[in-house]
């Protein structure tokens, strides 16, 4: 099973994308980006969230290659899955093989027992990003909709 355009409805509203530059290190931006989640509702305990979040960090990176990094934890911190979306102009530093800063950033969480589900948006995700259309479709996009509108034609 793979996620769909229409998941981007549940994963990823409006309010989980942001066009702010995030900070300019890995540790500000998950940071950041969890913010983004909990101000959205998304999160109930921000310090477990991050405290599994790092956690992850620390068993391998999360910086994929290719501009991305998407740090990714399970967590009882949250009650449904979740994927924020940021990006950043100057690229920040997420420990990538290919030694490229990330420009591109999507932090999933998931609840703890959403484990299949967890790997099913990283699976799908990771296909969707190899392709440099998309990864340029979502550095140029103006607008959060434009995002969005993005991420369900990668998903097609």
């Amino acid at each position: 099973m793979t996620i769909d355009p229409s998941d981007i409805d549940r994963l990823t509203p409006p309010e989980l994308v942001t066009l702010e530059e995030p900070p300019a290190s890995k540790p500000a931006c998950i940071e950041f980006l969890l913010d983004v989640a909990v101000e959205a509702g998304r999160v109930e305990d921000r310090e477990r969230a991050l405290a599994d979040l790092r956690r992850r960090e620390e068993e391998a990176t999360t910086g994929v290659g290719f501009g991305i990094g998407i740090p990714h934890a399970k967590t009882p911190a949250v009650t449904r899955p979740s994927v924020v979306f940021g990006r950043s102009e100057a690229g920040i530093d997420f420990d990538a093989m290919d030694d490229e800063p990330a420009h591109l950033l999507f932090m999933l969480v998931v609840p703890e027992e959403g484990g299949e589900e967890h790997l099913e948006i990283l699976s799908s995700l990771s296909r969707a990003l190899v392709h440099e259309e998309v990864r340029t479709s979502l550095r140029d996009a103006e607008t959060v909709e434009a995002v969005r509108d993005a991420l369900r034609e990668a998903l097609e």
